[in-house]
């Protein structure tokens, strides 16, 4: 048995419903049972002698392991993790006892909770961290300083408010989505806040880079008083390490979930991920929806099971949850030949013809089409007016200085350029799609994979490259993701499933970095043929590259 990890969750997770403390334990099937029984014994033993009584335990199995947490005070959440670790480990009560309980009493910050709860009787939204709280969001928002809280009857709450507030997860198209939906708030006349895996921005100034796809880039945008609305790119990782960084969205959207990211934080399986990706659905408020993808079986099968008011779209406008939400008087969205509408109660709305849309590159890139909907639908729950998001829809473009790595396409020399972050077979299934529209004379593909991804991962990659029958493939070695493997163990595994499905030697090349396969790529094309860059390790330098020897398509 060994303790893997221990955290604060310090929002709804997979666990609990709201905060506290959590660890990944490794045991084998025989001895779990045990172990978690000792932690029972002991953790309730100890809230009980600390006065945590009332607390909830939990538990998640997964093979090899389990996560063991218990609810916990948001001012305590440190002492929490260190209440949970002697619960597993053991050890004398007496002096664990009296120096938890000490832990608890330095941590402990009343002004705090009565905040909190004063935002709760004010129905506004609380946030916080270990240096800053707030109350409201955006332009409504006061924060501060955790060690210099105000008496909540000091507070003008006459001047506190939340602002529209939307959530966006998937496996693929997050990034995208949430910057479309900015667009669209601009056109509108507002100013759009928004957190994503490269940067936080508020209206044209981007606050700061980095992934920001979790509850630290969630809160940044909230705060800042400039934000009219808030558009949270919400990925895995952040959900699965922290929970939910906002009790209360408008509207949430799971755009879909693909096997992607398995074996981490004891998530093994395509339905435990599913669960992580929805847990998105306790946000939406009682009036807010739920916007789901009716083309994605895995969101469909458990979006039909949610209590939650749903907000359906589709490439198909008769699919089958489509017509039936709609004859329902559920809100759709969808595409009729060639247009985009929404049908909401009975009106029958266009929206803008497919076409029109630079990000669908002429309807080819139909993944984009799928974007647009989850990004129309995700912006009318804000209340953003139809005009507003048809004119986003038609000017934001995916170059790489508004969506970096994110479809970006370029004309060079007669050769089209396709960069993207596709990473996983599910991306690359759709990025085949888009490249069979373009009838390239012929098609080269780059294939790397990071290191912290499964050996059956790999294969999946490899046979869905395969399928598409490309003419060249660039296997390019990543050492900035080696995350655990060896140098060249990545490349070598690529090599070999490449070799199960007698993949010529003539159609495949290796590059020792991912610039080198991108000039390998460069060197070997001709007028009339397409590159697939699939970008991860050297992205900002393929894109001032590419942009050097050519022009945007």
């Amino acid at each position: 048995m060994a303790m893997r990890d221990s955290r604060r969750l310090t929002g709804g997770n997979l666990l609990m419903d709201g905060p506290g403390a959590a660890m990944g334990v490794e045991a084998n099937e025989e001895e779990l049972d045990g172990v978690i029984a000792r932690w029972r014994e002991n953790l309730t033993r100890m809230l009980e002698h600390i006065g945590w009584g009332s607390e909830t335990l939990h538990e998640r199995r997964y093979p090899g392991g389990a996560t063991l947490g218990f609810s916990a005070p948001i001012d305590a959440l440190y002492a929490a993790c260190e209440i949970n670790e002697w619960a597993l480990e053991g050890g004398d009560f007496d002096e664990a006892s009296a120096r938890l309980a000490k832990e608890v009493e330095n941590e402990r910050n009343p002004k705090l909770l009565a905040l909190r709860d004063a935002a709760a009787q004010h129905g506004v939204a609380f946030l916080w961290d270990d240096d800053v709280a707030s109350v409201g969001l955006g332009k409504g928002s006061q924060s501060w300083p955790t060690s210099e809280l105000p008496d909540p009857a000091a507070v003008d709450w006459t001047k506190i408010h939340d602002i529209p507030l939307l959530l966006v997860t998937g496996t693929n198209g997050k990034s995208t989505t949430v910057r479309l939906i900015a667009q669209m708030v601009v056109e509108d006349g507002k100013v759009p806040g928004l957190s994503s895996t490269d940067w936080v921005r508020v209206g044209d100034d981007i606050v700061d880079t980095g992934d920001y796809s979790g509850p630290g880039g969630a809160r940044t945008v909230l705060r800042d008083p400039r934000t009219e609305v808030a558009i949270l790119e919400t990925a895995r990782g952040g959900l699965l390490r922290r929970g939910l960084g906002v009790e209360r969205a408008d509207a949430a959207a799971v755009l879909n979930v693909a096997e992607d990211h398995l074996g981490e934080w004891g998530i093994g399986d395509l339905e435990g991920l599913v669960e992580v990706k929805f847990l998105v659905e306790r946000a939406v408020a009682a009036q807010g929806r739920l916007v789901l993808n009716a083309d994605e079986p895995p969101v469909l099968e458990r979006g039909r099971k949610s209590s939650k008011p749903k907000f359906w779209f589709s490439l198909d406008p008769n699919h089958p949850q489509v017509l039936e939400h709609a004859d329902a008087g559920g809100d759709t969205c969808f595409v009729e030949d060639g247009t985009l509408f929404f049908l909401r109660k009975e009106l029958h709305e266009a929206l803008i013809t497919e076409t029109r849309i630079p990000i669908t590159y002429g309807g080819r890139a139909r993944f984009n089409t799928s974007n647009a909907l989850a990004a129309s639908a995700l912006a009318t729950c804000a209340g953003i007016s139809n005009d507003a998001i048809a004119a986003g829809l038609e000017r934001f473009e995916s170059t790489p200085d508004q969506n970096p790595g994110r479809g970006n396409l370029f004309e060079i020399d007669g050769v089209t350029v396709f960069a993207d972050f596709c990473h996983n077979p599910h991306g690359t299934h759709a990025l085949f799609e888009m490249a069979k529209a373009y009838e390239a004379k012929r098609v080269a593909v780059l294939l790397g994979q990071a290191g912290d991804r499964t050996n059956e991962d790999v294969r999946a990659l490899v046979e869905a490259t395969w399928a598409a029958e490309p003419d060249l493939i660039v296997v390019k070695d990543m050492e900035k993701y080696l995350r655990g493997r060896e140098p060249g163990e990545m490349r070598a595994l690529i090599d070999a499933e490449l070799a199960r499905f007698d993949v010529p030697d003539d159609a495949i090349a290796h590059a020792p970095t991912e610039l080198d396969a991108v000039n390998l790529a460069l060197d070997w094309a001709e007028p009339g043929d397409l590159l697939l860059l699939l970008l991860h390790a050297q992205r900002d330098e393929v894109l001032e590259l590419l942009k050097s020897q050519g022009a945007p398509a």
